[in-house]
């Protein structure tokens, strides 16, 4: 497999940009709470890449519990989750357990732990002179050729909105391809717009009542 875009196997800091729309996803490989894994294990399905400040805190625990019991949702989007942490795997461990034992939450998808910060700087979820992960709470909606599509950062005291992310990944499905985009608060089934023309010609042959915001019913299947 190829090393583009790949962290190095030192873990060691790297100096990098935050990422960017559009951006290869850096490659890594890293034990979870689900056994080893690499990023590109989940190449050819979306994935929705998160971190969290910290294990036991509550925030993350209501945002981890509402994610586990969306994931048929994100199945049938064919979207992997994956979840990440600069908490060791058995703190990670510990806190699934508890949330399990407390709640009776199972979490089906994996824990990356990431102590060393290597993941979370080479991702630019922290400052490269952060000496905790206080103000990680970062989402990456990564398509199935391994590009970033979206990103989504929120405070400590924010909790992400589970349904605002699935109905997210459903935008970016149906927009793929640049057929279609999905204006605001898009949901399957609502009206899309198209591109806008490009050429003189184009804005001239361009049906609709205007012709940069022509919006359509939707007659496509989501990708």
């Amino acid at each position: 497999m190829s090393n583009e875009g790949s962290i190095p196997a030192t873990g060691g800091v790297i100096e990098a940009r935050p990422l960017r729309i559009g951006d290869v996803a850096p490659d890594f490989q890293a034990r979870t709470t689900k056994g080893e894994i690499r990023l590109s294990d989940f190449r050819g399905r979306w994935l929705l890449f998160f971190s969290h400040p910290a294990d036991f805190t509550p925030v993350c625990t209501s945002e981890f519990m509402a994610l586990a019991k969306a994931q048929d949702r994100f199945d049938a989007l064919d979207c992997a989750l994956l979840g990440l942490s600069v908490d060791s795997l058995y703190a990670h461990l510990a806190w699934l357990e508890t949330i399990y034992e407390r709640f009776g939450v199972e979490i089906p998808f994996p824990l990356v732990e990431d102590p060393s910060m290597a993941v979370c700087r080479a991702y630019g979820m922290l400052d490269q002179t952060a000496q905790d992960s206080a103000t990680v709470r970062a989402c990456y909606v990564i398509d199935p050729d391994g590009i970033v599509r979206a990103v989504m950062w929120y405070p400590m005291s924010v909790g992400r909105s589970v349904e605002e992310l699935l109905r997210l990944v459903e935008a970016l499905r149906r927009s793929a391809g640049n057929a279609v985009m999905t204006p605001e608060g898009w949901v399957p089934g609502g009206d899309v717009v198209r591109p806008v023309p490009t050429t003189q010609a184009g804005v001239r042959k361009a049906a609709g009542e205007c012709w940069f915001y022509n919006s359509v019913p939707d007659t496509g299947r989501t990708r």
